[in-house]
């Protein structure tokens, strides 16, 4: 009688898992330390290092070196298939870091969540975050950079653009549309076909019924424009075509 049990030398080995991959985190602030937690728990990145202005030499911190973000290629040099994650939560801030890093797009890990439902017909930028809790339905584009926090629902066919950030528990459904920069607020829903605009805010709660237009902050059931996003600078860039 052959023995079944797991010593048994009649049982194929379980095939290898492919090693970590090395992962810094670009800031370390609430946002990054939501990023440092899923890479702990990814099965494709181990955290290697965090990087931050508030540092201002490399300094280990219970065995992981944190260090300002000008040592970024340092580390890179050191360790071969090094991949980066944009830790800041805010838009712009995060475009303006990605900008000064100037890292050829390989670099850029693509961070999901264990936990997180994402269709295989489902395409996600490099450098994007998808977190615990979140479902990206069929056909759903999450852009470059973009964030796609705790909870929050992209539903089928939905495009959420480059530096986008859909908050927690908000709610994207069919083929709506938050543009390049857009923040759509915590617990929002956008309804299907609806358009939110590049670098708009639909504030928190808030429910998009019809377009919100690029630069606007909106508010509300329904959402009604509330204040132009738009600093003098954009406007003329703008006004300028």
């Amino acid at each position: 009688m052959t023995d079944w049990n797991n010593n048994s030398p009649y049982l194929y080995p379980e095939p290898e898992k492919p090693p970590r991959r090395p992962l810094i985190v670009v800031g370390g602030g609430g946002h990054g330390r939501v990023l440092m937690d899923i890479a702990r728990v990814s099965p494709k990145y181990r955290l290697a290092a965090v990087l931050d202005d508030r540092y201002s030499k490399v300094e280990l911190r219970g065995g992981l070196p944190y260090g300002p973000i000008g040592e970024l290629r340092n580390f890179i040099a050191d360790e071969p298939g090094m991949h980066v994650v944009i830790g800041i939560g805010d838009n712009r801030t995060r475009q303006l870091v990605a900008n000064r890093l100037a890292l050829p797009e390989s670099y850029y890990a693509v961070l999901i969540h264990p936990n997180a439902v994402v269709s295989h017909e489902a395409r996600i930028g490099l450098g994007a975050v998808v977190m615990a809790g979140t479902v990206i339905g069929p056909g759903a584009v999450v852009g470059a950079h973009a964030i796609v926090n705790s909870g929050a629902v992209a539903e089928h066919d939905t495009v959420i653009g480059p530096f986008a950030h859909v908050s927690p528990n908000a709610t994207m459904a069919g083929a709506a549309v938050a543009d390049e920069g857009a923040h759509i607020g915590s617990g929002a829903v956008v309804i299907p076909g609806i358009r939110v605009g590049s670098w708009s805010v639909l504030g928190a709660g808030g429910v998009a019924v019809r377009d919100i237009a690029a630069g606007i902050t909106a508010a509300g059931v329904p959402a009604r424009a509330i204040r132009s996003a738009l600093s003098a600078a954009d406007k003329r860039r703008a006004a300028e075509g």
